[in-house]
């Protein structure tokens, strides 16, 4: 039965009615709103008319006192059914997770088993969601905007237990989306490219052997380490090229399967032969990776459909991401973007650039964000090591490093022993804990031999994650306000903990804090604009797929390489000159975690404006003090942190007053 037509079945008016004569006019508003939530979800399975307005006559709480002690009910019932079950599956996610103990046949079962497929289905059916629907006020993403700052922590807590009860999704598209994600996050995580073949525009190798680099993240990580090289010129151009054929799915078979021979990604050749994507081509037998990538994006376009039927409030999974997840309005993260692309202050960044390079920009040098002191990659593992040999060093040291950067004594043991460091099969990732009896888990990456600079540096990144998990965990206001309003929040102090990360090492440059910050101010505002644009291309192609509901992979691969064009055009070409190789389209979120890319801009945003707003202050006393503050919306949640709303004001002119400083 769909929603509407249950809606128009059930005896509304009647049980209010009745509602209004057990207890008095004054429950006339809210059993009006109440009965036509519980309407509004109820099936035929949960009773005939009679039924319903029976549960809502025996169920409906009219006493402040006693919905003030319904709410706590639910709040522990919620805290312990979802903390438990989220617990269960990260730890049977581990496998599949990390690097190390393998079981093919096992581990992905068990990293998609979930022990409660139906949990959503079933706190309707058991009537416990109809119990919060009927009593609990749900407020709309516009109410919470123009009313929440009013708001009680009580009537904030209100509004999230009542939030907890969604759609009903039948436990077959559940158990779909699970298989969905994980066999999309496996194909990406596993999409490693070897590039041991790989020469560059002079035939020269630049990698050893078995050398495979994980798409997108460790090319872009190999092209920013050109930097360092004095002839790391032609490896970033190859690299790029590289990174090309990944997206358009262009990279031979051949390569994918690990053949020696000389690969030359510009030209597309092995050995000096061509390879064509559909079969022979210039006396060489060769196929491409092809369409993969975009068959995995449109799989989960098609999930995203078959859950549009159940969120008639929200029927496109832009309107979810942005609505429910993301709690801003799809034009207020999008104008964001383009005043942040749009900003003067790019011109400037550009000769900054050009200056310090000594040629016209590339493409590729929108991954250019380290403007400290360079160091070769060598001195910078050798600083990691000396510290913290492997991931086992720094979990130990944790502590430790938390004491250097101001955390009491008392909070920096107990965090520090809180986080368990592990080292991730593909990118690095943080999972928070959700019942205070648990700790938080750090993933991060390392070379063969140590740690290493980008293990290190990842791992920084994370322990942001983690520090605000912990706190909004254990320190949140009541259970239902933890966490922090969405991953923009989080992925702020990411960023902030990540620019902690030569301090850690004692490596900070000259001239102290003050230096430090103009350098981190021009470094995220560099980070910001080259994530903005992978963002907007995001966002347009979901778009295009809800305008064109049938297209298949090869439509939205053309669709996406032209967005990547139009954007290129109008925000970057001006300074890094015309870009052959669709840069903007390969981050491989867009294919493991769909809408995603915006939480890293905004993130950059609003991690510079709390450590804008943070300069002279205790950094570890704030992030405890706003990570706690409670899951409001992120509006508010950043004006009740740092007294202003979310903007890109403070990044763009402090990186204006830092060109000039450096």
């Amino acid at each position: 039965m769909t929603t509407a037509a249950a809606t128009a079945t059930w005896p509304i008016e009647e049980t209010i009615t009745a509602l209004i004569a057990a207890h008095g006019d004054t429950a006339r508003a809210r059993a009006a709103a109440g009965v036509a939530r519980v309407a509004a979800l109820w099936r035929d399975s949960d009773g005939d008319g009679a039924s319903f307005t029976a549960f809502c006559l025996k169920h409906f709480v009219h006493d402040g006192a006693e919905r003030t002690r319904l709410m706590l009910r639910l709040e522990t019932a919620l805290e312990q059914v979802s903390g438990h079950l989220y617990e269960m599956r990260r730890s049977l996610r581990r496998w599949s997770d990390l690097r190390g103990d393998e079981f093919p046949s096992v581990d992905d079962l068990l990293a998609t088993f979930d022990p409660a497929p139906d949990l959503s289905e079933q706190l309707y059916r058991q009537k416990v969601a109809f119990v919060a629907l009927l009593n609990l006020d749900r407020p709309t993403l516009a109410r919470m905007l123009s009313e929440g700052d009013g708001w009680s922590i009580d009537q904030w807590a209100e509004a999230r237990i009542a939030q907890s009860f969604g759609p009903r999704i039948p436990a077959e598209l559940a158990d779909r989306a699970r298989a969905t994600g994980h066999r999309c996050q496996q194909w990406v995580s596993t999409f490693h490219v070897p590039v041991g073949g790989m020469v560059d525009a002079k035939g020269k190798r630049w990698f050893e052997t078995d050398r495979k680099l994980i798409a997108h993240w460790l090319v872009r990580e190999e092209i920013k380490a050109g930097y360092n090289d004095p002839e790391g010129l032609q490896k970033q151009r190859a690299l790029s090229w590289v990174m090309a054929r990944h997206i358009d799915g262009t990279i031979p078979a051949a390569v994918m399967k690990g053949a020696g021979v000389d690969w030359d990604p510009q030209a597309n050749t092995l050995a000096g032969s061509p390879v064509c994507a559909t079969g022979p081509c210039g006396g060489a037998t060769g196929q491409t990776v092809g369409l993969a990538r975009y068959e995995h994006w449109i799989e989960q376009f098609r999930l995203a459909q078959a859950f549009d039927a159940h969120h008639p409030e929200h029927p496109t999974a832009i309107a979810r991401k942005f609505d429910l997840a993301r709690e801003i309005p799809e034009t207020d993260v999008e104008r964001l973007l383009v005043e942040l692309l749009e900003h003067p202050v790019r011109a400037q960044l550009a000769s900054m650039l050009r200056d310090r390079l000594g040629r016209n920009l590339e493409p590729f040098d929108i991954y250019f964000d380290d403007i400290s002191e360079a160091r070769p990659a060598e001195e910078m593992n050798a600083a990691v090591t000396r510290l913290f040999p492997d991931e086992g060093a720094f979990e130990r040291a944790l502590p430790q490093v938390l004491r250097g950067l101001g955390w009491p004594d008392h909070e920096a043991d107990y965090l520090g022993s809180h986080i368990k460091v592990e080292i991730a099969k593909g990118a690095g990732h943080a999972m928070r804990p959700m019942l205070t009896q648990y700790g938080a888990w750090l993933r991060t990456n390392r070379l063969k031999e140590c740690l290493g600079w980008d293990g290190f540096d990842t791992a920084m990144h994370e322990l942001g994650h983690n520090l605000e998990q912990l706190c909004s965990t254990y320190y949140a206001p009541r259970p239902a306000l933890r966490n922090v309003p969405n991953t923009a929040c989080t992925e702020a102090f990411a960023f902030l903990y990540q620019g902690l990360a030569k301090k850690v090492l004692g490596i900070e440059p000259e001239g102290g804090e003050q230096r430090q910050f103009a350098i981190d101010s021009v470094q995220t505002m560099l980070a910001a604009c080259q994530i903005a644009g992978p963002s907007l291309l995001e966002l347009h192609a979901w778009r295009w797929l809800y305008a064109n509901p049938g297209a298949d992979a090869a439509a939205l691969r053309a669709e996406v390489l032209a967005i990547a064009d139009r954007l290129w055009t109008r925000f970057y070409e001006r300074d890094f000159g015309p870009d052959p190789y669709r840069i903007l389209a390969a981050y491989q979120h867009m294919i493991a975690h769909p809408l995603y890319l915006a939480d890293y801009t905004l993130g950059h945003i609003m991690s510079h404006q709390i450590r804008s707003f943070m300069r002279g202050k205790d950094v570890a006393a704030e992030t405890r003090r706003i990570t706690s503050l409670g899951r409001f919306t992120p509006d508010l949640w950043m004006r009740k942190a740092t007294g202003s709303p979310i903007s890109a004001r403070a990044l763009a002119e402090d990186c204006a007053t830092a060109l000039k400083s450096l």
